[in-house]
């Protein structure tokens, strides 16, 4: 199993209403949140770990997770709200806006570290939750204690105008960083991260010295890319599709990635050191193909497993 940890919120998407105007609909969102769905619908064994609230939009988070086939008992339940982001749309691009103090989400604390079964071979970790304390510092500190047992995998997804101490930020990430086997980020987020002149490749390289065996790189329409910390380096191309939206993207590219990689079970600390070039670059690719079909479509809808059944599309 893979145990995603992080972000479970409600995404406020603008639609026309019949009066005239913009209202907004509640959808069940959140960058990991959504890797976990998309995870479940392609038959990979998943399990989420978030603070989750008791209120209206917690039932639909939970039931959200259950119908894509996700484990929540390892979910921290309160009283608190829901984070709730509200989204803009331009062109198909997303833009949020947050609103999440003292959230269920957000109010996690180091000391509600839970026990984790042997079943779980991978933590996946990323989004604001890597940003927004104190649940930073929560899934900081299971990254820490897990790392020598179990797969680290993080997408930062950073959120620049998020980050309200950046040098806090900054080093915590660096330390997550550290302990992580496979780390996938943007263009965006690989110059923010190291910024300056340079080639993403070297750029990538130079993180990949830092801990992890594996950074992959994506490039919106140019493709992604994984370096590993050997020098090896393979590409995929994008896929070439009519987009409605890109919200949830990045995301559903991720379970594609983590699904192909766990279908060969290489999703534990030993199975990384058998990932080589060709079955990375098979997995990058299944990740196009996955995103794809989300953005074909409106939201963060991951696609099931038997919608990608059938010939490969060119």
């Amino acid at each position: 199993m893979i145990l995603c940890c992080g972000e479970a919120l409600i995404d406020m998407i603008p639609a026309p209403v019949q009066t005239g105007g913009t209202g907004y609909v509640p959808h069940s969102g959140g960058a990991v949140f959504n890797t976990a769905v998309a995870l479940g619908r392609l038959d990979v064994p998943t399990g989420f770990l978030t603070g989750l609230s008791k209120d209206l939009f917690g039932e639909q988070l939970r039931e959200t997770l259950g119908n894509s086939r996700v484990d929540t008992r390892f979910c921290i339940l309160s009283d608190r709200p829901t984070t709730l982001a509200f989204v803009r749309l331009t062109d198909g691009h997303a833009t949020y806006t947050f609103y999440d103090e003292n959230t269920a989400g957000r109010s996690l604390f180091p000391d509600q570290l839970p026990d984790l079964p042997d079943e779980i071979g991978a933590l996946y970790f990323g989004g604001i939750s890597l940003i927004s304390e104190p649940c930073a510092d929560f899934y900081a500190a299971l990254a820490m204690r897990d790392a020598d047992e179990r797969l680290i995998v993080m997408d930062p997804n950073i959120r620049a105008g998020f980050i309200r101490d950046e040098d806090r930020y900054r080093a915590r990430l660096d330390a997550m960083i550290r302990r992580t086997g496979i780390l996938k980020v943007s263009d965006e987020d690989l110059e923010w991260i190291l910024p300056g002149p340079g080639p993403l490749d070297e750029k990538a390289g130079a993180i990949a010295a830092r801990g992890p065996k594996i950074v992959i790189v994506t490039r919106g329409r140019e493709g992604a890319f994984a370096s590993f910390s050997d020098g090896t380096m393979v590409t995929a191309p994008a896929r070439r599709v009519e987009v409605v939206d890109t919200v949830g993207a990045g995301d559903t590219f991720n379970a594609g990635v983590l699904a192909a990689l766990a279908s060969d079970g290489l999703l534990t600390r030993a199975g990384l050191e058998e990932i080589d070039g060709p079955r990375m670059k098979s997995a990058l690719e299944h990740g196009a193909r996955v995103a794809a079909v989300t953005v074909s479509r409106a939201g963060a809808n991951p696609p099931w497993s038997h919608e990608l059944s059938g010939p490969d599309p060119d």
